[in-house]
Order: structure tokens, then C-alpha cells, then sequence
């Protein structure tokens, strides 16, 4: 049982959702970051997605794209985005982590020193969402064995054919993916999101998790009522964009929380 296997146990016999928030390492310094990251339980996130900065972020809008280029800028890595998940485990040791990014960075730390220091910094989980299922030995199963949560997207364009692929080494939760495109291009719909939750449950017993355009508490509790619960990203990252002090995102964060906690 992982952190995040935990958490949906929990949240289970509470009669919850969850809620989960993305932030980008290092944005829009390791210091800010940090403050922000450490006050995001508080707010009422079960579940943290930690972005890792990288160069070419192809899954990603035009919000969390300058959230990385802000983030390398002020000097952000891999190294100091797990120096973040250290700094968080010295006063939380329940919340779950998952690193969200792309398998450059963790190929050139090399897959087994990154695996070790994930797992000894108290990362719980990973999405890479450049490594497809044929890929699985590469980095999905190592990291399987190693005791962290390897996440996998679906879309709205995984078909009955391609589910089986996408759901075989999954672990921790399924991230649907609401809408086609990057983050932050559109608002996801519970009407459209609903059935495909379904047909993705009918498939496996792994709560399902779902992200992209969702961005007020209305739509985090609708989102979260057809699912096991929502996520939310580019508005966060938007607001610290903007140079938002701290309380002030944690404030929004809060309402979203209790948006996809009342569902």
C-alpha cells in the first residue's frame, strides 16, 4: 500500500473525492515554491502533482510552458525538485507526491540512481506522459518495483482497443484526461466526462482521476461528481503566474478543494 493507495482508502470511507492540485517545481522560485507546496494540505489537497521543469514540454498550454521556463530560469532541476519533496517530508509525511513531467530529465539522471533518490526523498508516484505503454519496461516497471505508483493518462481518444494497454501497468489512479489538446485549452464538461469515467471504471478498480479545464469549485464538483475526484493545474499555476502572494493561492486552491470535496 503506497501513500496514494492510502489516501483513496481514506477518502472512501469518508464518502469524499479527492482533490488534486499541480505546481510546478521551482515556480516562480525554489523559495515561493517550497511556501506554496508546504500550504497545499492545509488547503484541502489530498494529492499533489509536482511538475518537474523541462525544455520542451509538448503536453503542455501556453500557462504551465512559462511556468517551466520561469522555473529554469530562476534555475530549477530535477535535483532541487526533489530537494522540494525533502524539504515537504520533514513536516508532512502523509500527503502523496507524484512527479509530472517527461522521461528526458530522468534518462539523463539514469533510471535507477532517479528511482533511488525518488523513493529516499518520499516520492509516491510518477505521470510521464512521453513513455506509452510499449515502453513499460524503460521506466513503468522499474519504478513499479521500486515501490512508486506509475500513473497513465487516458483520453478521450482511447478507444476500447487501446484501454487495455494503458490500464496494464497502471497503479495508484487512472488520469483521464477531459478533453483532447494541452492544458488549459478548453473547460471540461461533466455530461461528456461522465460515461467515458464509466467505460474506464468498468475496466478497472483503480480510482479515476480527471484534469484538464476545470478551473472554479462549480466545475471541480461537478467534475469530481462523475469521478473519483478532480485536478486542477493551470489556473494555480496562472495565478502564480501573475505574481499572486502565497495566502492568496491557497486561498483559490481552498475553494477548489471544497468545490470537489462536496461533490
Amino acid at each position: 500500500m503506497t501513500r496514494i493507495d492510502d489516501t483513496f482508502t481514506r477518502l472512501r470511507a469518508d464518502g469524499r473525492k479527492a482533490f488534486v492540485s499541480y505546481i510546478m517545481g521551482g515556480d516562480p522560485d525554489h523559495a515561493t515554491a517550497l511556501e506554496l507546496m508546504k500550504g497545499l494540505p492545509g488547503a484541502g489537497v489530498d494529492i499533489i502533482e509536482l511538475g518537474v521543469p523541462f525544455t520542451d514540454p509538448m503536453a503542455d498550454g501556453p500557462t504551465i510552458q512559462a511556468a517551466g521556463q520561469r522555473a529554469l530560469a530562476a534555475g530549477q532541476t530535477l535535483e532541487k525538485t526533489l530537494d522540494m519533496v525533502r524539504a515537504f517530508r520533514e513536516g508532512d509525511t502523509t500527503t502523496p507526491i507524484v512527479l509530472m513531467g517527461y522521461y528526458n530529465p530522468i534518462y539523463n539522471r539514469g533510471v535507477e540512481q532517479f528511482l533511488k533518490d525518488a523513493v529516499s526523498a518520499g516520492v509516491d508516484g510518477l505521470i510521464v506522459v512521453d513513455l506509452p505503454p510499449e515502453e513499460d519496461d524503460e521506466l513503468c516497471i522499474p519504478a513499479q518495483a521500486a515501490g512508486l505508483n506509475f500513473i497513465r493518462l487516458a483520453t478521450p481518444t482511447t478507444d476500447d482497443r487501446r484501454l487495455p494497454a494503458v490500464l496494464k501497468n497502471t497503479s495508484g489512479f487512472v488520469y483521464y484526461v477531459s478533453i483532447t489538446g494541452i492544458t488549459g485549452a478548453a473547460a471540461a464538461q461533466a455530461g461528456d466526462v461522465g460515461p467515458e469515467v464509466a467505460r474506464i471504471k468498468s475496466a478497472t478498480d483503480l480510482p479515476v482521476i480527471v484534469g484538464f479545464g476545470i478551473n472554479t469549485p462549480d466545475s471541480a464538483a461537478a467534475i469530481a461528481a462523475v469521478a473519483d475526484g478532480a485536478v486542477v493545474g493551470s489556473a494555480i499555476v496562472k495565478m502564480v503566474g501573475e505574481g499572486r502572494p502565497v495566502p492568496e493561492v491557497l486561498a483559490f486552491v481552498a475553494g477548489l478543494a471544497e468545490g470537489a470535496h462536496r461533490a
